[in-house]
């Protein structure tokens, strides 16, 4: 009898947050979930769990790409979700050059190689592509510029990517978060809110990838923002205060 590959997921930024969630969700769905991190000290997978974490920094492109040509090599890739993610916030002027390559890097470069190397495979087995941008890809974003604009260049990707593969059968998403309870802001001067109500959390943006996968064969929702009922920051002054 031909030996029938499981399908497989591959997860970036999967050592925390909305990575971690994602690959806890996609291991319960059923999949092999191949997690690519930097570090995976603070995370304990179960055997069970079929999670396959990998330590591999995005920035290394030709590790990177090696690792993803072994796992499809073996393995009957259907899902990308390029989550891996850098936040440096404050006046434009104040960043170095050194941080807003690595914002370009991470944040537009990495998913767009992945992509590259995967389409193929994706394409042969009508897989997803979900990208986590951000709500700041649709707005003016002082004192986050580049931020703003990396994940704006990855929503435009996205949407792109779409109309180039869909009569392939692949569907490309885009998640777009607000205010999540996550360490993406620890480089900042502010934090969620004190408020439940005020931030997201990663198992809600999880649940947004089960949804999305839930839908029948045919209907492809390509947007999804998600945001806290209300719209506050806390900053690491301790002044509460609303984003404006």
């Amino acid at each position: 009898m031909e030996n029938v590959k499981k399908e497989a997921a591959i997860v970036t930024g999967a050592s925390s947050g909305i990575g971690y969630a994602i690959s806890r969700k996609l291991s319960a769905l059923g999949y092999d979930v191949f997690g690519f991190g930097r570090d995976f000290g603070k995370v304990e997978w179960k055997a069970e769990d079929n999670v396959y974490p990998i330590v591999c920094d995005v920035l290394d492109t030709d590790k990177l790409c090696a690792c993803i040509r072994q796992i499809a090599a073996q393995h009957q890739v259907r899902i990308l979700v390029n989550n891996a993610g850098v936040g440096y916030y404050g006046l434009h002027e104040e960043l170095s050059p050194d941080k807003i390559k690595k914002l370009v890097r991470t944040n537009l470069e990495t998913p767009m190689i992945l992509t590259q190397q995967l389409l193929r495979h994706l394409k042969k087995n009508a897989g997803y592509v979900i990208n986590i941008s951000s709500v700041t890809a649709g707005q003016s974003n002082p004192h986050g510029c580049a931020y703003g604009a990396v994940k704006a260049g990855l929503a435009s990707f996205s949407h792109s990517l779409f109309d180039e593969a869909r009569k392939y059968g692949v569907k490309v998403i885009t998640i777009f978060p607000d205010m999540t309870q996550t360490n993406l802001y620890r480089n900042a001067d502010f934090r969620e809110g004190d408020e439940t109500e005020s931030y997201l959390l990663p198992e809600d943006v999880a649940n947004a990838v089960e949804w999305i996968l839930g839908q029948r064969e045919g209907v492809v929702v390509t947007d999804i923002t998600l945001k806290p009922q209300l719209h506050r920051i806390k900053r690491k002054t301790s002044i509460s205060t609303p984003l404006q």
